[in-house]
C-alpha cells in the first residue's frame, strides 16, 4: 500500500488504489448469470452481503500503472546501490535465477520418489561437499532456513557433544560484545547462557577478559570472523586454543565468508562448526525475494549429531539416510530450501577456485577504498585495513547538532539506500558500510561523493541534513506515532469530504 498520513489519505501525491478509478469501471467483463444460478440463489441470505463490497472500480491498465508507479517507489540492488553492512546486498546473477527455475527444480515436489530426484540430489550432495571444502571442515548440513537457524542447529551439535561426552554442565556460551543479535537469541533459544567478552581498542577479543570468563561451565565460544567491524581477528588461533584447552568449542558464525573466499578457511584456524550465508556469500536472493538457507558444516567430532535425513551416495544413486542414532533430529521439515541449493551451487560451478578467491579480492579492496576516501570526513574507530566492510561513526557531526540517522535520511536524496545504522553498539553513531564486490568504481565514487558532500552539509547548511529526505515520497515520518497508530487500511472520506 502506498503511503498515508493521519486520515489515511495520501500524503505524498501518490494515490491510493481505492481513491483512482469511477464507478462501474472494470478490468473484466463476466457474462450475465443464467436465470437461477446467481449466488443470491445458491447462497443462504445470511451469506450475502446487503451491499456490494467497497473494491477499488479501475480497468487493468490503472491498475499495471498503480503497482507500476508503486514499484519505482522501492530501493533495490537492481536499481541503487545497497551499502547494508554486514547484510550484503550485493547483485544475484540472474543465470543462477534460470537454473533454479529449471523445470526439474523448480516442480520438484518434496515427496518426490529418490528415483526420480537423482538430479536434486546428486546437486545437493556436491554442495555440502563444496561448502565444507571451502570452510575448512569435514561434513555439512543443508537442512537450516537461514542463518540464524543455522546458528541454533550449531550450538545444538555442541550440546548434544558435551551431553554425550557426560558434561551437560557446560551451560554457558561465550559472545564478544560486537556480535550479531541472533547469536544471543541463539544461545537463549538452545537453552545456553551468553557471556559478553570485551573487545579492545583495536576491534579484537580481548584475551585477559576471555580467560577470566572461560571456564568449566563454558560450553563454546560464538565468534565472527571478520568480526561485525569489518576486522580480522588476528589472535585467532590464540582463542581457539585457550577455548579448546578449557574442553569448550569454537562456533563461527559465518555471516562475513564473503570475505575469506579462497583466502582462508575456518577450520584451519580452529572453527569447530559454523554456518553459511548464502545470500550473503554465495549471491542467492536475501530478504523477502528468498526464502533463507543457512547451511552447517562441522569437523568430524561434531558430524554424528548433525541433522537427518543426511544424502549419501550408493555407487551412482543418492539416497537419503536417517541412520545416525546421535543425530539432533530434524530442523526444518523436508530438506531445506532447495532453491536456494540450486542458485548458490551454480555461483560455485561458474566461478571455480581462483572466481571465489577474485570475489574475496574484490570485496575486500572495495571496502578499503571507500574506507580511504571517507578518512578526515568521518570519525574512523578502528583505523586498520579493513575486510569486507567497515565502520564509521558520526560523533564528529552529533557535535553539530546531528545524527546518524540524519546522514542516513539525507543520502536518500542522491539515490542511495544507507548502509546500517547503530550498529554494532560499541560504536557510538555508527554508519556500518559494505560494498561488497559487486560495485564498480563509478557507483562506489558517486556514493564516497555523496558522503562527503553530506558531512560538509553537516557543517555549512546543518538544518538542510536534519530535515532531510526532501526527495522522497515520504518525508520525516512520526515513527513513535506510527508505531502506536498505525493505520493499516483504507477508509472512505466522510460524504461531505467526497
Amino acid at each position: 500500500m502506498s503511503p498515508v498520513g493521519q486520515s489515511g489519505g495520501p500524503s505524498n501525491g501518490v494515490s491510493l488504489l481505492f481513491e483512482k478509478g469511477s464507478p462501474g469501471r472494470s478490468g473484466a467483463y463476466l457474462p450475465a448469470p443464467d436465470p437461477g444460478k446467481g449466488l443470491r440463489d445458491l447462497l443462504p441470505a445470511a451469506h450475502l452481503r446487503p451491499v456490494p463490497p467497497r473494491l477499488p472500480e479501475v480497468d487493468e491498465l490503472g491498475v499495471v500503472r498503480h503497482f507500476t508507479e508503486l514499484s519505482r517507489l522501492n530501493f533495490s540492488i537492481d536499481g541503487n546501490f545497497y551499502p547494508l553492512g554486514s547484510c550484503t546486498m550485493k547483485y544475484n546473477p540472474r543465470i543462477n535465477e534460470e537454473a533454479a527455475a529449471l523445470p526439474g527444480f523448480a516442480a520438484l515436489h518434496p515427496f518426490q520418489p529418490e528415483e526420480e530426484a537423482q538430479g536434486s540430489l546428486e546437486l545437493m550432495h556436491l554442495l555440502e561437499r563444496h561448502l565444507a571444502e571451502i570452510g575448512g571442515m569435514d561434513a555439512t548440513t543443508l537442512q537450516p532456513a537461514a542463518g540464524a537457524q543455522g546458528e541454533l542447529t550449531g550450538l545444538m551439535l555442541i550440546k548434544a557433544h558435551h551431553k554425550d561426552r557426560g558434561e551437560p554442565g557446560r551451560t554457558e556460551v561465550l559472545i564478544p560484545d560486537s556480535a550479531h543479535g541472533t547469536n544471543p537469541a541463539s544461545c537463549t533459544l538452545c537453552g545456553y547462557k551468553t557471556v559478553t567478552v570485551k573487545s579492545t581498542s583495536d576491534g579484537g577479543v580481548d584475551l585477559d577478559d576471555l580467560k577470566r570468563k572461560l571456564g568449566a561451565k563454558t560450553a563454546a565460544m560464538m565468534i565472527t570472523n571478520p568480526s561485525t567491524l569489518g576486522l580480522f581477528e588476528e589472535r585467532i588461533e590464540e582463542i581457539a586454543a585457550i577455548v579448546h584447552g578449557a574442553g569448550a568449542q569454537m562456533y563461527m558464525d559465518g555471516a562475513n565468508m564473503n570475505a575469506l573466499l579462497g583466502r582462508a578457511r575456518p577450520g584451519d584456524f580452529g572453527i569447530d562448526v559454523m554456518h553459511f550465508n548464502l545470500h550473503k556469500t554465495f549471491s542467492t536472493p536475501h530478504g523477502g525475494g528468498g526464502p533463507g538457507s543457512g547451511p552447517v558444516a562441522c569437523r568430524k567430532h561434531l558430524e554424528p549429531y548433525l541433522p537427518v535425513p543426511r544424502i549419501v551416495r550408493d555407487g551412482e544413486r543418492f539416497r537419503f539416510d536417517s541412520t545416525h542414532p546421535k543425530s539432533i533430529g530434524r530442523v526444518k521439515s523436508f530438506w531445506g530450501n532447495h532453491g536456494m541449493h540450486v542458485r548458490a551451487y551454480a555461483y560455485i560451478r561458474h566461478h571455480g577456485a581462483e572466481g571465489l578467491r577474485q570475489v574475496s579480492a574484490g570485496a575486500v579492496l572495495n571496502a578499503n577504498y571507500l574506507l580511504a576516501r571517507m578518512r578526515g570526513a568521518y570519525q574512523i574507530p578502528y583505523d586498520r585495513t579493513c575486510m569486507h566492510e567497515f565502520v564509521l561513526s558520526g560523533n564528529r557531526q552529533k557535535k553539530q547538532g546531528l545524527r546518524t540517522l540524519d546522514i542516513a535520511k539525507r543520502l536518500l536524496d542522491f539515490g542511495f539506500h544507507p548502509p546500517t545504522i547503530y550498529f554494532p553498539l560499541i560504536v557510538p553513531e555508527c554508519l556500518m558500510i559494505e560494498p561488497t564486490e559487486t560495485e564498480n568504481r563509478e557507483t562506489l565514487d558517486a556514493f564516497a561523493d555523496a558522503m562527503l558532500r553530506i558531512a560538509e552539509e553537516c557543517k555549512s547548511d546543518p538544518e538542510k541534513v536534519h530535515r532531510a529526505p526532501h526527495t522522497m515520497p515520504v518525508k520525516r515520518l512520526d515513527e513513535v506515532r506510527a508505531a502506536k497508530q498505525p493505520v493499516l487500511r483504507w477508509h472512505p472520506p466522510p460524504p461531505a469530504e467526497r
